[in-house]
């Protein structure tokens, strides 16, 4: 996931050759973990987001607490921003595959952000606008009718998702507290997904419960603060290029743990989204 501005530093910094690849498995695990929660129906959407979320602003908090930060006002803009693409993340997962799930996901982030940056005045070179029409030429592949794209609500859902985290973060780029105002977004944003329990047809097996659990505490709350504490040391293109490969860790896993072997379209659309991406951040 793309970081939010001025990150806060560790006073005793992990090296970065063992941070950025836990982060980055942190990253791919909530892919992992929701798919093997919902791909069989061990949870519904809402009761796995609400109990990610709420796990997640537990540890945040206690992180914070122990930081000695002081603790932030959830605001509405990135807490429903953060509610929408959580519950969009879990929703698309009912259907879509996890390795699927990451590269719509990743991929309509970035492009979201590079559109609101040219929304914003911001000046796109050529590489640029060449680099968004491959990376989304890529998605659009692995949406195209066939056999083995994802049901269109699934890909819309996490397409929706992408937006919304993309929205997320560019809201939090002044953050001069990220840690802070995550654990206040997290709060926010499950106070907004319990609406979502009263819709019925509610439902948490054991092990589900165990998995929201961990994606909540450890693949999100845990691998949230450890990334924004590398973001400084890594600086915005190397952060960028190491986030192209979550779709990647999270395709290797989902053929491991869940059986989900990629489809040659996935690996078509995954060449052209990394590498229109790769054009972005080398112009």
């Amino acid at each position: 996931m793309t970081g939010t501005a001025a990150p806060e530093t560790s006073p005793r910094p992990w090296p970065l050759v063992l941070t950025v690849p836990l982060v980055l498995l942190g990253f791919a695990a909530n892919s992992l973990l929701c798919r093997a929660a919902l791909s069989d129906a061990s949870a519904d959407p809402a009761t796995f987001t609400a109990v990610r979320l709420g796990t997640g602003c537990v540890v945040l908090a206690l992180i914070v607490g122990l930081r000695g930060d002081g603790f932030a006002r959830p605001r509405v803009g990135p807490s429903l921003a953060l509610a929408a693409y959580a519950f969009g993340f879990s929703w698309a997962y009912r259907q879509v595959t996890a390795g699927t799930g990451a590269l719509l996901l990743f991929g309509a982030v970035q492009v979201t952000m590079l559109l609101v940056a040219r929304l914003q005045g911001g000046a796109l070179p050529w590489r640029k606008w060449l680099g968004a029409g491959v990376a989304f030429a890529g998605l659009g592949v692995l949406c195209a009718p066939s056999a083995a794209a994802p049901p269109w609500q699934g890909a819309l859902s996490m397409l929706l998702a992408g937006v919304a985290w993309g929205a997320y973060s560019l809201l939090g780029r002044g953050s001069t507290r990220p840690v802070a105002d995550t654990a206040a977004s997290f709060a926010g944003a499950a106070l907004l997904v319990l609406p979502l329990l009263f819709l019925g047809n509610l439902h948490l097996t054991p092990r589900a419960l165990v998995l929201a659990t961990a994606s909540g505490t450890v693949a999100s709350g845990a691998a949230y603060s450890l990334w924004y504490a590398v973001l400084p040391r890594l600086g915005a293109a190397r952060a960028a290029v190491c986030q192209l490969a979550v779709p990647l860790i999270t395709a290797a896993g989902a053929a491991l743990l869940l059986g989900e072997l990629p489809s040659l379209p996935w690996a078509i659309a995954a060449a052209l989204v990394l590498a229109g991406i790769g054009l972005v951040l080398r112009s």
